[in-house]
C-alpha cells in the first residue's frame, strides 16, 4: 500500500498537472471549434518545451 501511495505522489507534480491541464484545454478548444488545432499545438509545444528546458537546466 505504501508503494502505491509513493507512486501516486510522484505522479502529482507540477509537470504532470501542467501536462494534463494543457491536454484537457487542447481537447476542449479543438472539439468546441473555438481554436484551430495547429495554432494551439504550436503554443502547447512552446510552453512544454520552455518548461521542461528550464527544469533540466536547474538540475545541472
Amino acid at each position: 500500500m505504501k508503494e502505491l501511495i509513493a507512486k501516486v505522489t510522484k505522479l502529482i507534480d507540477v509537470k504532470s498537472i501542467m501536462t494534463l491541464t494543457l491536454t484537457g484545454a487542447f481537447v476542449a478548444l479543438v472539439s468546441g471549434g473555438s481554436i484551430d488545432g495547429d495554432k494551439f499545438m504550436a503554443i502547447y509545444t512552446m510552453i512544454v518545451g520552455f518548461y521542461f528546458g528550464t527544469q533540466s537546466n536547474k538540475k545541472d
